[in-house]
């Protein structure tokens, strides 16, 4: 995996590969994933507009909270340049701990209304881990426009799946993609935590 950085005036500058951004934006959309797959399970008969809709609640907050997390985080990456890493390794760790904490728990109730008042909540709770994330990339070298979008893009896509998966199969997937992208997370924070302290350089 292709990984670099510059030095400017003694201050580390990360910069994030597509690949690298595409194994975050698939690790954060496995929640999304997790609840369109009961989302499919709940539906008696699936028609292509009820993947379309999921996929456009899921995939358009997953783009929108991290955008917000990137200008807070804007605000205060001259206080906090110094741990900055420590910072990116303690969010995306949290951020895992909980999908795999998650992925244990019981299955949520089944609902299969895709109104307004139901799809709103659902994409909002599926994307605070995003807004964390976005604070994350404040502090990396990112194309923040091109980033939030691939996340989304990304995000509605496997929501538009897990609609499918979850109403063909059940719901046997969504607690393994939880414990997926909970583990991603805590590996890429892990990752750049341990590239900026000159242990590895890959």
């Amino acid at each position: 995996m292709c990984y670099h950085y510059l030095v400017i005036k003694s201050k580390v500058v990360f910069f994030l590969s597509v690949t690298e951004i595409f194994i975050i934006a698939v690790g954060l959309s496995m929640d999304a994933f997790a609840v369109a797959v009961c989302k499919g399970l709940s539906l008696y008969k699936m028609k292509p507009k009820h993947a379309i809709i999921t996929g456009l609640y899921f995939g358009g907050f997953q783009a929108l909270m991290p955008l917000i997390g990137y200008f807070l985080g804007k605000q205060f990456e001259s206080l906090i340049t110094s741990v900055d890493h420590w910072i990116a390794f303690g969010l995306l760790g949290i951020i895992g701990a909980n999908m795999i904490r998650e992925s244990r728990s019981e299955a949520d109730n089944l609902n299969d209304s895709l109104s307004l008042k139901t799809m709103l909540p659902l994409a909002v709770a599926t994307s605070i881990d995003a807004l964390a994330v976005g604070i994350t990339l404040a502090f990396l070298k990112v194309n923040i426009v091109y980033s939030v979008s691939f996340i989304g893009v990304i995000t509605f896509v496997l929501s538009c799946v897990g609609v499918k998966i979850g109403n063909v199969f059940g719901a046997k997937y969504k607690s393994k993609a939880e414990l997926a992208g909970g583990i991603v997370l805590i590996l890429m924070g892990t990752k750049i935590l341990l590239e900026h302290l000159g242990i590895i350089n890959l």
